[in-house]
């Protein structure tokens, strides 16, 4: 959900012909707001007793649920606020990177009677792809080194069901004091990533060039 709600909300705002400049406003603002302060609304929000959610799926005869404390529905509801957070800044790459598609390309196909959907297939989805392959990347390196959410909403529970890698060197450095462990973890990321992007980038490379 976190990689493609970015892609599909910049290519809805290409093809609206009305209201572009208020949606454009109004997907930006979660990146706006200091993580602290979401992090505290969403807590209200997933509130087991009171919390906005729940009162909602009991209007719809839904019982409550627990968000920040069953092992099923904790690392979703995870997701749900770091996509909130972080998708605005994505789709405005995105954005920036459909402007770049010359106009007289989609004349050109409306001309021949392509459908929106064939228009996105055919046009947007190609120009789109070394963006949302870098873009990729760069989301799977800032996964692996997710701390924020978890460490202010969870505390890495229930359980160890929300702990991260870097959470868990976290722990071990500031409330096991185990340095050491802690050093030995935090290389073993440094390399892990190292590799990753090596990697990504020889396949990249290779793709591009044709060989």
């Amino acid at each position: 959900m976190g990689y493609s709600l970015p892609i599909l909300v910049a290519i809805l705002i290409r093809e609206m012909r009305i209201a572009k400049g208020f949606f454009r406003i109004v997907y930006f603002l979660p990146t706006v707001v200091p993580i602290s302060i979401a992090v505290i609304v969403w807590r209200f929000i997933y509130d087991p007793d009171s919390g906005f959610l729940n009162q909602l799926l009991q209007v719809f005869g839904i019982e409550a649920q627990r968000w920040l404390r069953d092992p099923n529905l904790v690392k979703p509801s995870i997701v749900l606020v770091m996509t909130w957070g972080a998708f605005g800044a994505t789709t405005l790459i995105y954005l920036s990177s459909l402007h770049e598609i010359r106009v007289e390309l989609y004349e050109a196909a409306e001309l021949d009677g392509a459908s929106p959907l064939q228009r996105i297939r055919y046009i947007t989805l190609p120009h789109l792809a070394p963006v949302m392959s870098l873009l990729f990347v760069l989301q799977v390196l800032a996964v692996v080194q997710v701390f924020t959410e978890p460490f202010l909403l969870t505390r890495g529970g229930p359980g160890r069901e929300t702990l991260t890698p870097v959470l868990h060197i976290y722990n071990r450095a500031f409330l096991r004091m185990d340095m050491g462990y802690a050093s030995a973890w935090s290389v073993v990321l440094v390399i892990f990533l190292m590799l990753f992007s090596g990697v990504y980038q020889m396949i990249n490379r290779r793709f591009n060039t044709g060989e």
